[in-house]
């Protein structure tokens, strides 16, 4: 019998063609009218495929048996209205560790040297007329991590060959990893150059980069988010930003994208990024097999890879 799956995100090419081989594939994030297909197939959808998954749209599909999330973040997902009907929800961890932790060292160079400004520099053929000032170096600086889970340990490790000394903070103290631990997160903003934000979106980290936090980090202090944009205090990162009281933020993650605020695009001590982190070929790839795979092992009754609900 057809197994009918709802797509509500664009994935790979590999990725489609994998679900059109196995699954009736109907696509919400294309439907000309959502309520159309919901009247004409939301009692035989079992599974989604995608990430934005709401308890309101569950509540269109009673048979719905899985949801495979197209990325490591599932704070899109109501994990717990899901629980409640025994909905299998699955991510794709490990699969962007790398792409994530090369694009955070890459937005911290980019942030320390000016990268995007020089290019633009000679660009626009300003070079004649004398060099741009003088920026900084990432070795001998000191990197704060805040969630040192699997991307945070490639991110300390790449930033160790760059001659950059480890700290991090988290829920616990990982005795296994070669890191300063801080049990504050305060305590550890005042005593680095950099801070890394890695850690998971949702009511839990809300705001756990507050305006007390990026102050501790200072005017010579550098701030890179590659998490959630929820997890920063934006209209405080725009306040120390714009007065001095932050050195720089190199920012991939914003508090309602695709929006991003005129007065973060205007500054000069800022990068941008238009949440990028794992947009590589080879990872999103990786990432919508790891879907398919999910999807084929709770059909076939067999372990999920990597379920989180």
């Amino acid at each position: 019998m057809s197994i009918h799956l709802l797509q509500t995100f664009a994935m790979p090419e590999s990725a489609e063609t994998a679900l059109a081989d196995r699954f009736v594939v109907h696509k919400l994030h294309t439907a000309d009218d959502p309520e159309r297909l919901f009247d004409r197939v939301g009692t035989s959808i079992r599974a989604i495929a995608g990430v934005g998954v709401p308890k309101p749209l569950m509540d269109r599909l009673p048979a719905l048996e899985i949801i495979a999330n197209f990325g490591v973040g599932y704070d899109s997902i109501d994990v717990q209205a899901a629980k409640a009907r025994n909905i299998r929800v699955t991510n794709t961890p490990d699969v962007l560790n790398d792409a994530v932790a090369e694009l955070t060292i890459g937005l911290m160079l980019s942030l320390a040297r000016r990268l995007p400004q020089a290019d633009r520099y000679v660009r626009e053929n300003r070079w004649p007329l004398g060099n741009l000032p003088i920026f900084r170096e990432l070795g001998g600086t000191t990197l704060g991590i805040v969630g040192l889970g699997r991307i945070g340990r490639e991110i300390a490790t790449r930033a160790q060959a760059m001659k950059m000394r480890v700290v991090y903070h988290g829920r616990s103290h990982q005795p296994r990893q070669p890191y300063v631990f801080y049990p504050d997160l305060v305590d550890m903003a005042r005593d680095v150059d950099w801070l890394v934000a890695l850690t998971p979106g949702g009511a839990g980290t809300e705001k756990l980069i507050s305006r007390a936090v990026l102050e501790a980090l200072g005017p010579d202090g550098m701030f890179v988010n590659v998490a959630r944009g929820s997890v920063a205090d934006q209209d405080a990162l725009i306040d120390l930003l714009a007065n001095g009281g932050l050195g720089g933020a190199a920012l991939d993650v914003f508090a309602d994208e695709p929006h991003v605020p005129e007065a973060l695009r205007r500054m000069e001590n800022v990068i941008l990024s238009p949440h990028q982190g794992s947009a590589t070929r080879e990872t999103r790839d990786a990432m919508g097999a790891l879907v398919v795979t999910n999807l084929d092992a709770h059909f076939s009754g067999k372990s999920l890879l990597t379920p989180v609900a």
